[in-house]
């Protein structure tokens, strides 16, 4: 476990060992998911792939995705028809 001083700006700072396992010294500019959990901040690693390196079949699929998991918050199934 690491404690780390958290700035008055909200910025921390990740010891070196910490990064290079995590692979983030490996990259021009990391990523770090935040992600509040249990009363507790957890960082993720994380990649951005740009848009046009991705499939237009893959990216529908995510929006199809997307549509149906907001239509199950909704409680409505989304209609896919025209409207009149």
């Amino acid at each position: 476990m690491t404690t780390l001083t958290l700035s008055k700006r909200g910025s921390l700072t990740l010891p070196p060992a910490i990064r290079r396992r995590l692979g983030l010294d490996r990259v021009d500019h990391p990523l770090l998911i935040v992600e509040e959990r249990n009363g507790g901040v957890f960082l993720h690693p994380a990649a951005a792939t740009p848009l046009r390196d991705i499939s237009g079949d893959t990216v529908k699929g995510w929006i199809k995705d997307d549509e149906s998991a907001m239509a199950a918050l909704r409680g409505t199934p989304r209609s896919r028809g025209k409207r009149a």
